[in-house]
């Protein structure tokens, strides 16, 4: 019995979510995740998913990357392209124009056909728009390096359209194929371009009227129906639709009042149709069309990958760009997928001669550009110091075991009201509920402080002097507005993130006392200190911890 689509859909969930815990236990970006996770279930391993389940879901896939491009449109007001553009613009090019040389000099020296050669360049130069911004997003990155990244992603994928296009026309010129005068098909592409572009104005313009005249609990709608209209329209007439929402983004930027607050609610459904673009994408990825492509597919993989890097390089120290910018930027470009798959599509249905072999190559390499790119782009991040630090920890606040006496304990709580504890229920002291915990020195540097957080399942962090006395406490969520600098790393010690520890507690005490305590904090552990006065650290208690025994106290007293 065959699955229905909604269980389909259900498992991609279901195995993207584990995948998400997976990505985080191993430090992976959570698109990687996603990518192999599809893979897993998909044809090239254990093949739990019908083919035709994958075709039908399609139109929620493009619908996932119009979103995407509508979200990367929205970054660009034309202060910023002002702004950006100045800086960032040579950098395109440089990478644009390298890529596409480097890419066709090289397939051209292997033997690969001149025709075959300069499509293959053209396609190089596509950055993959939803599988780059949605790191970015998972990260929460800002710097130049990650602004440079979305203007070089829409600048990539507008010339390669535009290449893909002229390089075609070209090579049908040369053979004697084509269907009308060369001035009639330049015109023809013209018309799609342009076509595209004023949909996006005007989509962009009733969204943002719209947004600007309705509530806010209306936008949602409004959104969603202007988006799929939209991509319905371009379907219908072959038009290039990830300009038109890149446009349609670019339009709400600079039109809307409350642009930031469109995003924002528009978010709330990006996040599950990233989740469902890259698992059913992950699906698409076939090892075995990477097995098949040999020479001139690993020389394509290769010379995009060293075109993408020098291109942006090169350009950098020419125009003397920061150190950063140099070293890291073009290894954020390496995801490829959307348009070079769509483009090669479009080439098989036009030329089937000539395109079956530029899409074998184009989807066996996106089995390497779609797993490689996220693990590169967080690397860059990572070494530029663009992402906050809490983003480069990883940090959980419970164990499963935790979390499962956590679910008893509300479960109790829920049924049989816990009320503050009373004398008879209060024999318990801080001492029987007492976790032994070392603290961090107060010179520990910044790595150490970094891997007690990442083995801890607290909150709060107890900072000790050379005799064990607490002088401190490091917070994890104060964190956030601490940026992980590289150049900065090395100078931080723990006694730099320390703020006070007022609240302690003694051995001695009830757990009645740790209780009341815990209503007017918001740690989730207190350090426990000796009671002669030293401030030694003993250990710490835990909320949880309390809340456990009095819950289990109060049902043996009844």
């Amino acid at each position: 019995m065959e699955l229905h689509i909604a269980s389909t859909l259900g498992l991609f969930l279901g195995a993207c979510l584990a995948a998400g815990v997976v990505a985080d236990l191993l430090h992976l970006p959570k698109v990687t995740a996603y990518l192999l996770v599809g893979m897993l279930v998909g044809p090239s391993a254990l093949d739990w998913v019908p083919q035709e389940h994958v075709g039908q879901l399609e139109p929620v896939l493009k619908l996932a990357m119009a979103v995407v491009l509508f979200n990367l449109g929205c970054e660009f007001t034309f202060a910023k392209v002002r702004h950006v553009a100045a800086r960032c613009l040579a950098l395109s090019m440089g990478d644009i124009l390298v890529t596409c040389i480097l890419v066709t000099v090289g397939l051209f020296l292997v033997g690969c056909p001149p025709s075959l050669a300069l499509l293959l360049g053209c396609l190089a130069v596509a950055t993959a728009p939803a599988t780059t911004m949605l790191v970015l997003k998972e990260f929460r990155s800002e710097g130049p390096v990650t602004e440079g990244t979305g203007f070089l992603v829409a600048m990539n994928n507008l010339a390669c359209i535009v290449l893909f296009e002229a390089a075609f026309l070209a090579v049908h010129l040369f053979q004697g194929k084509l269907d009308a005068p060369l001035p009639q098909q330049l015109g023809y592409l013209f018309q799609d371009i342009a076509g595209s572009m004023a949909m996006g104005v005007a989509g962009g313009l009733v969204v943002s009227y719209g947004c600007g005249l309705l509530s806010m609990k209306r936008w949602l709608v409004l959104l969603v129906a202007a988006v799929t209209f939209l991509l319905g329209i371009c379907e219908s007439f072959s038009l290039p639709y990830m300009l038109t929402f890149l446009v349609m983004g670019v339009t709400v930027a600079n039109t809307a009042e409350m642009k930031d607050k469109i995003v924002d609610e528009l978010d709330h459904l990006t996040g599950l149709l990233a989740v469902l673009f890259f698992a059913v994408h992950g699906t698409e990825l076939d090892i075995h069309a990477f097995a098949a492509i040999g020479k001139i597919g690993a020389v394509y993989i290769a010379c995009r990958l060293a075109g993408k890097w020098l291109g942006v390089r090169l350009a950098a120290r020419a125009t003397r760009q920061p150190p950063e910018v140099q070293n890291w930027l073009g290894s954020c470009l390496f995801s490829q997928a959307g348009a070079a798959i769509a483009l090669s599509t479009i080439a098989v249905a036009r030329d089937p001669e000539l395109g079956l072999p530029i899409q074998d190559i184009i989807l066996g390499s996106v089995v390497v550009f779609e797993i490689l790119g996220p693990l590169f782009i967080r690397h860059s991040l990572l070494a530029t110091g663009e992402v906050p630090l809490t983003q480069a920890i990883r940090h959980t606040s419970s164990t499963p075991l935790e979390q499962l006496r956590s679910l008893s304990d509300r479960f109790r709580s829920a049924v049989r009201k816990v009320s503050p504890p009373n004398a008879r229920i209060s024999t318990t002291k801080v001492s029987d509920l007492l976790r032994k915990s070392q603290g961090i020195p107060q010179s520990a540097n910044f790595e150490t402080v970094v891997a007690y957080i990442e083995h801890s399942h607290d909150n709060t962090y107890p900072v000790v002097d050379n005799q064990m006395r607490v002088v401190g406490v490091i917070r994890y969520p104060m964190l956030s507005n601490v940026m992980f600098d590289g150049s900065l790393a090395s100078m931080v010690c723990a006694v730099d993130l320390t703020s006070g520890a007022d609240a302690v507690l003694y051995p001695d005490q009830p757990a009645s006392d740790a209780f009341e305590l815990f209503q007017t904090e918001t740690d989730d552990c207190i350090p426990v200190v000796s009671p002669n006065g030293s401030r030694e650290l003993l250990g710490v208690v835990r909320r949880s911890d309390v809340m456990h025994a009095l819950i289990t106290q109060r049902r043996k007293v009844k």
